[in-house]
């Protein structure tokens, strides 16, 4: 059996975490699919991919609260295998505006898997000695995956067809099924010493700062998916050039493999809290300057930084609630609270952009940026009233 904080208990929570969190990674090549290959339109595109980031919401919401009551090992490999087969399925739809229904079903059945996985495996992680550092790390693998899927996809998705990105999907999925089933670590029940014996904790409400933290999570997923699932159509409506855009999307890969090991190393250095006040500021800034751009740099430069500062931010809001919540439910709960934003994104991005054009993703996220810096404020008020959690507001 697979210890939990062993090397292999820890690569393999980071290899479901890259495979269950592939939005992050294959956004703008998922949209730029689907509108490009399969005729959908902005909003139709971003509804399909809302209807499987909705989903995982969903499965999340359902099987976090039952964590501590499920098989860790054969839940998550279950939950892969049924993603694997749901995206399968969907590259054998016909390259048609006519498949749309059908892929918004088969989106929606890969994400219960992906949410009922990923739950039980963020749950794991929150339950680590240092779950900060493992989100860092597994979020290096996500990087990875980022990488090759830039490098390698859009050369294949050209000379094969947008099939193509849903069989990579199923591959990872499926990767990350065999991985979970052969070494997905033992989970400790929760327990504390009281007079020398072992009790499980007594469940309780969560606090206002772990809700003010959620609500923050909730909204720089949102500005994420927002603005990157259509980092590509915004470079190609700019003319910058097929092969320039590409670049800027291999180099993003690349990129976002250093924010989760800058996020493990300078865990003691920043406060979590002025982290989350920080990130959805420059969020603001990013997305104002790739919507806008005129000139290549303009664009280019913020939209390599855009998904490595989503990444770096949300390591240390998962570390936040694993400080004020020491149940572990809120961080199990992380699939939720992501993909709410997530789901909402790219639907939210659609009609934005039929609306008012892409400059209005801009500023959208600038609304939404006001919103989370509020939270985060208020969080770190209800924290400086908790003596016992003064460390984690500590400039």
């Amino acid at each position: 059996m697979t210890k939990l904080n062993s090397w292999g208990g820890q690569a393999t929570l980071s290899i479901g975490h890259m495979a269950g969190m592939i939005d992050l990674a294959a956004l703008p090549l998922w949209i730029g699919s689907l509108m490009k290959f399969y005729g959908l339109a902005a909003p139709q595109a971003g509804l399909t991919v809302t209807a499987f980031l909705a989903a995982v919401v969903v499965s999340s919401i359902m099987f976090a609260p039952m964590f501590t009551r499920l098989k860790h090992r054969i839940f998550a490999c279950l939950g892969y295998c049924v993603a694997a087969c749901a995206f399968l399925a969907a590259s054998w739809l016909p390259v048609s505006p006519d498949s749309l229904a059908g892929f918004m079903l088969l989106h929606a059945v890969a994400g219960l898997g992906v949410g009922a996985a990923l739950s039980v495996t963020h749950g794991a992680m929150g339950r680590s000695a240092n779950p900060h550092r493992l989100f860092g790390i597994a979020n290096v693998a996500m990087g990875v995956l980022a990488v090759i899927m830039f490098a390698v996809l859009p050369g294949i998705i050209a000379a094969y067809g947008g099939q193509t990105i849903f069989r990579a999907f199923a591959i990872t999925m499926t990767f990350g099924a065999i991985m979970a089933l052969l070494f997905f670590p033992d989970v400790p029940r929760a327990e504390v010493l009281v007079s020398g014996k072992r009790v499980v904790i007594v469940k309780k409400p969560l606090p206002k700062a772990a809700w003010l933290t959620i609500g923050t999570i909730v909204c720089i997923a949102l500005n994420q998916a927002m603005v990157f699932a259509f980092v590509e159509r915004i470079g190609d409506m700019r003319n910058f050039g097929e092969n320039a855009v590409q670049s800027v999307l291999i180099v993003t890969g690349f990129v976002n493999l250093l924010p989760g090991i800058l996020a493990a190393l300078l865990q003691k250095k920043f406060a979590p809290v002025n982290v989350g006040i920080v990130g959805p500021i420059l969020q603001a800034v990013f997305a104002l300057s790739v919507t806008g751009a005129t000139t290549f740099a303009f664009f280019a430069v913020p939209a390599t930084l855009y998904v490595a500062l989503v990444i770096f931010s949300h390591t240390f809001m998962f570390g936040l609630l694993s400080s004020v919540d020491e149940t572990g439910r809120a961080v199990a709960a992380t699939p939720a609270m992501m993909m709410i934003g997530s789901a909402a994104g790219p639907a939210l991005g659609g009609f934005i952009v039929a609306a008012v054009g892409y400059p209005g993703l801009g500023w959208a996220v600038t609304g939404f940026a006001i919103v989370a810096v509020t939270f985060m404020l208020l969080t770190r008020r209800d924290i400086a009233r908790r003596p016992e959690q003064v460390a984690v507001v500590a400039t």
